[in-house]
Formats: C-alpha cells, structure tokens, sequence
C-alpha cells in the first residue's frame, strides 16, 4: 500500500512566519487555494481508498479541497494523530521573536531534533509525535493491506517529519535529514509488510504545483 503524505497549504502565519502548532489555525491564503485546485487534479486518476486530514481547518480545508478537485468520493476521516504537533509557548510567536527569546531550543526544533527540549517552551517532543505517527502508519498499513491500496492524508510540516520519518526508520538525530516539507507538497511512503516496513518513494514533490517555492512556503 502507499501513503500520500501532503501539507496543507499555505497559511496567513507561514506568510507572516509564526509558528501555528496544534492549536494555532491560521486561515489559508487565497494563492493557496489555487495550489491546492492543481494538486487535486494531478491526483485525479490516482484511486485512492482512503482519505485522513487533521483536525484543523488548515488541513481539513486542504483535504476537501483536494478531494473536489480530484474527484475523490470518500468520506473523510479525522484524526487526532494527525494534528501539527503542540508548540506551547511558541504558537502564534513570529520566527524572529521565539530565536530572540529560545535561541538555543528553536535551532534544535529545526535542525537538531534529538536535542530539541520540548519542556522549554511547554509543548510536545518529537518522540511522543513520532509514536503517534508511527500509530497511525502501522494502522493504515493493516487497513488497507493490497499493494494496490493508497491513502491520502493531509497534515502539517513538522508533525509530519516526525511521522514519516518515524515509519522509514530513521532515528531521532536524522529525522530532517529529507529536507523541507513545502505547503501543499506530497510525499509518498509504501508499506509491502503491512506497515512493518515502509520505503520513500518521494519527498515533498511540488513539481504539480508549477510555480518555484519561496522561503516561506517551507516554514
């Protein structure tokens, strides 16, 4: 089976560069929309059996937008192991402000995962987000067992490093070691051992998209 793995598009707080988390919910731009219009119908041939988004609008709207635009007929599923993950004291702060006052636990978040101390900024770890990711791939993987079978989930930047790279196996230190999730990207993983072993297909392909990515389109 194969997971389609996709951000949801691009918020008013990524253009202003704040961190949202999993209680911030910044609505999505209206170039967004468009981005999101393209990647549904470059799915649309792809048959797709099941269709998960978080719980926050900016994930659920990017999930249903898709879905329109593709022409998927399934019903969709939230869930709670989805959502971006709880960045506490940091949500809804602009990028500059939270160096400012974390310097040291923000260049963690973004480049050293395994020395990242969630507890400095009241928020949720990287491994507590990389258990539910694992949770959730292993579920999906035994839900939908054929090699045939895909998945079309949408979620956020960060809480899906930890989700993808909790299922390809990677330890706490390499977990970015891909790069970049840009908004509206897709990444696909697939499972052949119902969800013991999973493969990278592709990481955060905007070539759908048509357009060159600026900086805030990965934050």
């Amino acid at each position: 089976m194969e997971i389609y793995f996709v951000r949801h598009g691009k918020t008013q707080w990524n253009l202003e560069q704040r961190f949202q988390g999993g209680q911030g919910d910044s609505k999505l731009l209206p170039e967004s929309l468009a981005d999101i219009q393209k990647l549904g119908s470059y799915l649309k041939n792809t048959h797709f059996q099941g269709l998960y988004s978080s719980p926050l609008d900016r994930a659920r709207m990017t999930a249903q937008g898709i879905a329109d635009a593709a022409g998927i007929r399934l019903p969709l599923h939230i869930d709670e192991r989805l959502r971006e993950m709880n960045l506490g004291k940091l949500e809804g702060m602009k990028y500059s402000e939270a160096e400012k006052l974390y310097p040291q636990e923000i260049d963690n978040f973004w480049h050293h995962p395994d020395a990242y101390d969630s507890t400095v900024v009241a928020g949720e770890s990287y491994e507590h987000a990389m258990e539910r990711g694992l949770d959730f791939g292993r579920e999906m993987a035994r839900k939908y067992p054929k090699d045939s079978d895909k998945v079309l989930v949408v979620s956020h930047g960060a809480v899906l490093s930890a989700i993808m790279g909790a299922l390809l196996g990677y330890d706490l230190a390499n977990l970015r070691q891909n790069g970049v999730i840009y908004n509206t990207s897709v990444s696909v993983l697939r499972s052949q051992e119902t969800g013991a072993d999973f493969k990278l297909v592709k990481w955060a392909d905007v070539t759908p998209l048509g357009h060159k990515m600026s900086e805030t389109d990965g934050l």
